[in-house]
């Protein structure tokens, strides 16, 4: 349904979730497997998850033309329009200037109106809050952080999180913070609302210097109308779920308070855990549960609870996406998961049945909602070492990004 269908509901959280938005599919041999949005949604729902009182599902409609084109080139979804058609896709050369083509964003049919969907689905999710429908809302399958206003990049065709803020934007929103916590740099969202002094961009991933995109270090803070509202927080290779935590601590909060949103978006990709293909943190379950409560945290104290949190890269597919995904909606929805808490028989089953349908019932999908890792961040209050790597990071980014907000960045 969409949003003006919703009652309202005090303290709710609407869920965009549709099968429809499975057909975002690059195919089988593509990292970016649809396979876990059908996980997430099985085992939100195995779990009760969707069920808790105030849930209110979306059924995400495809975003228009007009409102792609609040980020997005014309002639850029008219490629991908072209690149949607199955006649169009032996012809695929012509597409390659737009990102389309390739291992990295191969063309497939109906790729305009998949990708659309998602975006579809942020915007009403943000309309929803901003109507007072809901407080909260999540978008699992968005967060399309890497694509660019002409080009598709990243596995990311159209940028929901993007037009989704310009939209909130447009129709009044008075300061929108977007967070991504995905491993790669949120380039993409960032690029698109750099001259926007009402929007803010803070990303923490792991630097550039080692990492697609090759982007987002801490001297870029944003367009000459709106220094300080670009942050970057790029992190050394190998940092753990103790040192990432300790990062997010020490930049989050003191930045959430000073720039004072109204609204905030954040990207939870899951890559940034341990066992992820395409990246080289060492995150945790349980670390990134923790940051989801932030998150909330940071709303409920800022924000009068206001909060879109959206899904984004993650491609141990089959074992960490779902898991992380449904830590992302439970404590969206109400309380927070037990890590330590056995996943559900029913899911286990409906799990192995449709990966066996696969050709995959032998995959790892886990036995609990964590990985059985305990966590012991330090705070950053009176505990920063220059010799230590990652605290050299912190340091560099709070250097960088404080002094625009009036924060000091050598207090604690």
């Amino acid at each position: 349904m969409s949003s003006d269908a919703l009652a309202p509901v005090p303290d709710g959280t609407a869920v965009v979730w549709d099968p429809s938005l499975l057909a975002y599919d690059f195919g089988p041999l593509h990292p970016m497997s649809p396979i876990r949005l059908q996980l997430t949604e099985l085992l939100a729902r195995s779990t009760g998850v969707l069920d808790r009182p105030g849930v209110r599902l979306l059924v995400p409609g495809v975003a228009s033309d007009e409102e792609l084109g609040l980020v997005h080139d014309r002639a850029y979804i008219a490629a991908v329009r072209r690149a949607s058609s199955p006649e169009a896709l032996p012809a695929a050369d012509e597409l390659i200037g737009f990102g389309i083509g390739g291992e990295d964003v191969p063309a497939f049919p109906g790729m305009h109106e998949a990708s659309a969907r998602i975006v579809g689905g942020s915007i009403e999710a943000v309309d929803a809050i901003r109507a007072g429908l809901v407080t909260r809302a999540v978008n699992f399958a968005g967060g399309m952080h890497h694509a660019r206003p002409s080009q598709a990049a990243g596995f990311c065709v159209y940028n929901d999180a993007a037009v989704a803020i310009t939209h909130a934007l447009r129709a009044g929103e008075e300061r929108v913070l977007y967070i991504d916590l995905d491993v790669h740099h949120g380039d993409g969202v960032e690029r698109a609302l750099w001259d926007e002094p009402r929007a803010v961009t803070l990303s923490v991933h792991e630097s550039g210097e080692h990492l697609f995109p090759g982007t987002g270090f801490v001297q870029d803070q944003g367009g000459a109308g709106a220094l300080g509202t670009a942050v970057n927080l790029p992190l050394p290779p190998r940092t753990d779920a103790d040192g990432w935590l300790r990062a997010l601590g020490a930049v989050i909060p003191p930045l959430v308070a000073a720039v004072r949103p109204t609204l905030l978006v954040t990207q939870h990709g899951a890559d940034t855990h341990r066992s992820d293909p395409l990246a080289d943190l060492r995150v945790s379950l349980e670390a990134q549960r923790e940051a989801m409560i932030l998150m909330r945290e940071m709303a409920d104290a800022h924000t009068g609870g206001r909060w879109l949190a959206l899904g984004g890269g993650g491609y141990s597919v089959f074992d960490v996406v779902p898991r992380s995904w449904t830590h992302l909606l439970a404590v969206a929805t109400g309380e927070p998961l037990d890590p330590a808490a056995p996943l559900p028989p029913e899911y286990l089953a409906g799990a192995r049945r449709l990966l066996g349908t696969m050709g995959l019932g032998e995959a790892r999908i886990g036995e609990t909602f964590g990985d059985g890792r305990a966590l012991a961040p330090r705070p950053w209050i009176g505990g920063y070492d220059p010799q230590d790597d990652l605290d050299r990071a912190v340091q560099a980014a709070r250097r960088s990004a404080f002094p625009e907000w009036g924060l000091d960045p050598f207090l604690d």
